[in-house]
């Protein structure tokens, strides 16, 4: 029930934003008309331009999470581990292609026929997407939540600070659920095990939770969680690397001519990497995934952390390169031949983006997948989303900090507006550093 609120409300946000470009009174006065004035937007037309932002915020961070968690749950009852490892990297092939038509083919239709035609196609696509989703309800399997996992986990933190201070020993009972999967307590994080410790006679049997004592299941929950709070720091900075702004700019001084007639805009270099997702993930999952598993004897093909490794590996190789094309690029910008590098060199490191987010990305979203509980599965893209977000903001926070420190005493700052003037290489030399760090990091984190 609460992804069709979710999916509804999504429809009803990107409906609002159309209509801002379709009523009159929702659009401030034309400026291409000679001889009138440019009115700026009254308070009324942005409260409905951002309510329509709010909605569509909402509804896509209710579904992004839920719709993976939500898709795994139709394939549980297969009992097949091997197709719902095939489902994530096909459901992760699938997003990534829905943005390069996003990023191209809708982009061409408002750039050519107007923001009220370009407007129209999301909604008409929405329409179908909600009027599919509704038909299809009766078929799919719905997985019944008695209460918010949620609460289980505060409650343990609540109780184990209360009980701090006893002592655990080895004839110590503990509160099991139920649930026919109920599950062993074990001695990580093991302070953590005196939230369900039962000294209580009064408690009549295991499971009666009477004096709300928190279930062992709650408390390996709340273990899984934590032991993967590492593992997803480390994550954070791949996506710094991958959020990079900075080689459209290097596109738009290079030359981009494919032909006398053709030059590819410089933002579109970044369907390089979604189509080497789209490419990779297929062959990945046919084709890699059943040749090395007869070598690893590993049904994924790669352990899941060895998969995050190779991805944090691809992005520090992908920094490294980066520096070499930029540093080349700049010198023959400053020199005093006339040569204009082909933006073609630019290639190879949206590839070795693609690939990066191809091994680290899917690896993170099956690793949270396989080490959460049943109970809290749309966690998984909840923790991958938020990643991501985090690392908008690091990356913003680093830009800024490096365009401080380096334009300090009046010098040119390695991120200047002028790309030929500042030194965007070093830029890519540091981030390709601090990604070996975190790649030491990683190890680390995999041994804990």
């Amino acid at each position: 029930m609460f992804h069709h609120y979710s999916i509804l409300l999504l429809q009803q946000g990107v409906t609002l934003l159309w209509l801002t470009s379709i009523v009159p009174q929702l659009t401030p006065s034309s400026c291409q008309e000679p001889g009138t004035g440019c009115s700026p937007p009254t308070r009324a037309q942005f409260g409905f331009l951002y309510t329509s932002f709010g909605i569509m915020s909402i509804g896509s961070a209710c579904i992004r999470p839920c719709s993976i968690a939500f898709g795994a749950d139709q394939l549980k009852h297969h009992k097949n581990q091997r197709l719902i490892d095939s489902y994530f990297n096909w459901y992760y092939a699938s997003a990534t292609i829905s943005i390069a038509i996003a990023s191209t083919v809708v982009v061409y239709i408002q750039d050519r026929f107007g923001w009220r035609v370009g407007f129209a196609v999301p909604v008409l696509a929405m329409f179908c997407s909600v009027l599919m989703f509704l038909l299809g309800s009766p078929l799919y399997v719905k997985v019944k939540v008695d209460k918010s996992p949620f609460s289980g986990l505060i409650q343990v933190l609540i109780v184990a600070f209360r009980n701090r201070k006893i002592r655990l020993l080895p004839d110590d009972c503990y509160n099991y659920s139920n649930d026919m999967d109920q599950v062993e307590l074990t001695d990580g994080l093991r302070f953590l095990n005196k939230a369900c410790v039962v000294r209580d006679v009064d408690i009549g049997f295991s499971g009666s939770n009477l004096c709300g004592i928190p279930t062992v299941e709650n408390v390996e929950s709340l273990k899984s969680l934590i032991r993967i709070v590492p593992i997803w720091s480390s994550g954070i900075l791949v996506f710094v690397n991958l959020l990079q702004k900075f080689p459209t700019l290097e596109a738009e001084k290079m030359n981009r001519r494919i032909t006398s007639s053709f030059e590819i805009p410089a933002a579109s270099f970044n369907l390089f990497m979604l189509l080497t997702i789209t490419i990779w993930i297929p062959f990945y999952d046919r084709v890699m995934v059943p040749f090395l598993a007869k070598f690893t004897h590993e049904p994924r093909g790669l352990n899941l952390k060895t998969r995050m490794g190779v991805g944090i590996i691809l992005s520090i190789v992908t920094m490294v390169v980066s520096a070499i094309v930029e540093t080349i690029r700049r010198d023959l910008a400053n020199s005093n031949m006339r040569v204009v590098m082909s933006a073609m060199w630019l290639v190879p490191q949206f590839v070795l983006l693609g690939l990066t987010e191809a091994f680290n990305g899917i690896g993170q979203l099956e690793f949270y997948y396989s080490e959460l509980p049943n109970s809290m599965p749309s966690l998984a893209m909840v923790m991958f989303k938020v990643s991501m977000a985090v690392a908008s903001l690091i990356a913003s926070l680093l830009t800024n900090i490096v365009d401080s420190v380096t334009g300090q005493g009046g010098g040119v700052s390695w991120l200047s507006s002028d790309i030929d003037e500042g030194h965007v290489d070093y830029y890519y030399w540091l981030l390709s550093f601090l990604t070996l760090l975190n790649f030491v990091y990683y190890l680390i984190c995999c041994r804990l």
